[in-house]
């Protein structure tokens, strides 16, 4: 797997991190790992879908900080 990037928040718990797995099935090649060593497998189309929800502000409530 290679790692893509890593999202460090401002806690001491770890980081998530994530990972392309280019030998994976086409539906797995994407992992995001967590704080706690679980992980979320998907598809680089599954992934595009994520971005574009990023890009065009549906996720931006889900980041408020308290």
């Amino acid at each position: 797997m290679k790692s893509i990037a890593r999202f460090c928040g401002n806690c001491s718990c770890g980081c998530p991190e994530l990972f392309v797995d280019a030998s994976a099935p086409a539906e797995r090649q994407v992992v995001i790992t967590d704080d706690f060593g679980q992980k979320v497998e998907m598809s680089l189309d599954q992934l595009g879908s994520l971005v574009e929800a990023a890009k065009t502000g549906a996720l931006d409530d889900l980041a408020l900080t308290g």
